[in-house]
């Protein structure tokens, strides 16, 4: 073996830094997208709700007749 085809710590260290900044990268767009799909979840359900309840309100309101005498 010649010394240009050993493999030295730092070439070993460099590639590891190579791979974790790829994964932060990679964690870092999968956490932004996992937050707005949230977010868009958590309104469509909170206007999901709201339409639900605003029709069951009115279907079981009581209707109260004052008459005069």
């Amino acid at each position: 073996m010649t010394d240009s085809t050993k493999i030295s710590p730092a070439d070993i260290e460099a590639k590891f830094r190579d791979i974790a900044d790829q994964v932060d990268t990679v964690a870092s767009d999968s956490k932004k997208k996992a937050a707005i799909a949230g977010t868009a979840f958590a309104i469509v359900l909170m206007l999901v709700i709201y339409i639900m309840g605003k029709r069951n309100g009115k279907r079981q309101s009581t209707v109260v007749e004052i008459r005069r005498l």
